[in-house]
């Protein structure tokens, strides 16, 4: 599979990241399976989560085992000094290893939150001293907000060395700067900052749950994905050719092997296609930017 630089992390990331949230929905057993799936495709970039179930204790045995061929991802959702320090040391701890390649703050909403984590006695000063003490080795940002918010983290955290955020034909193509993740790609770029691509695979917002109760929903992400094969290729090559360093996979396990199928025989995308695909999506109900949805 394809690698691409993360940024100016010194790490090639495969063009594809394996979303680990997926194994929260499978016994061990199927977990572990999935993973052997993910490796033998020669997946070699993960992203992980305290608030993604089990998923952590589920990754635990086959990361052990592979801890070489795995660049880990994290995450955080506290926003103070003492819970960021504390979800550190669990998820190190559940997760079973010495150290995290790349530790993020979770799901930047709202601006008083980033006042919050840059803060004297934020989460951002307890990233950092794990990152001294070697329980991390780099610094990163996921957010399906705003643009504008990224942007503002970007110029506040000084040390950021990666961001993921949202991107598909859908929002690329919106006119509206609450949209405009491509700013937020085009200035990563100019940094040196690495890219990680989320909800490439969104179709849209699920119906509303008096027509559709979230029990009956045939898959486990929070937006109703595209879930055919050749549709699936043409989102990633959509993704891919947007110039992200790599792709989140979707969170239902389901959909990981016509993913990984598609990211291992990818060959691009020409920009008429690009184009095409996003007029035809130009109308679609966007589930990000997420706020607009609460």
């Amino acid at each position: 599979m394809e690698t691409r630089a993360l940024g100016d992390t010194g790490q090639e990331s495969t063009v594809l990241t394996f979303g680990s949230i997926a194994l929260n929905w499978l016994e061990q057993e199927g977990a572990n399976q999935l993973v052997e799936l993910v490796l033998d495709h020669g997946v070699n970039h993960f992203d992980v989560a305290p608030t993604y179930g089990d998923a952590e204790l589920k990754l635990g045995p086959k990361l052990r085992q592979h801890r070489e061929e795995i660049f880990l991802g994290c995450k955080t959702q506290e926003r103070e000094y003492e819970g960021a320090a504390r979800k550190i040391d669990r998820s190190l701890n559940r997760l079973g290893i010495d150290t995290i390649d790349l530790y993020q703050i979770h799901g930047l909403e709202y601006e008083d939150e980033l006042d919050t984590i840059t803060a004297d006695d934020g989460a951002l000063a307890a990233i950092r001293e794990a990152k001294a003490d070697g329980k991390i080795n780099h610094i990163g940002l996921t957010s399906h907000g705003n643009p504008e918010l990224i942007l503002d983290a970007i110029d506040r955290i000084d040390d950021l060395e990666t961001v993921m955020f949202p991107l598909n034909p859908v929002v690329a193509g919106k006119d509206d700067s609450e949209y405009d993740y491509e700013a937020v790609l085009d200035r990563c770029e100019a940094e040196g900052i690495g890219t990680l691509g989320i909800k490439a695979f969104a179709k849209g917002s699920w119906p509303p749950t008096d027509e559709l109760a979230e029990a009956d929903r045939p898959y486990a992400n929070w937006y109703e994905p595209v879930d055919t094969p050749e549709v699936i290729r043409e989102r990633f090559d959509f993704a891919a050719a947007q110039g992200l360093d790599t792709v989140v996979s979707p969170g239902d396990p389901k959909l990981v092997a016509m993913v990984l199928d598609a990211a291992s025989r990818s060959e691009g995308m020409d920009e008429a296609r690009q184009r095409a695909l996003i007029e035809e999506a130009r109308h679609d109900d966007s589930p990000v930017p997420e706020q607009l949805h609460h």
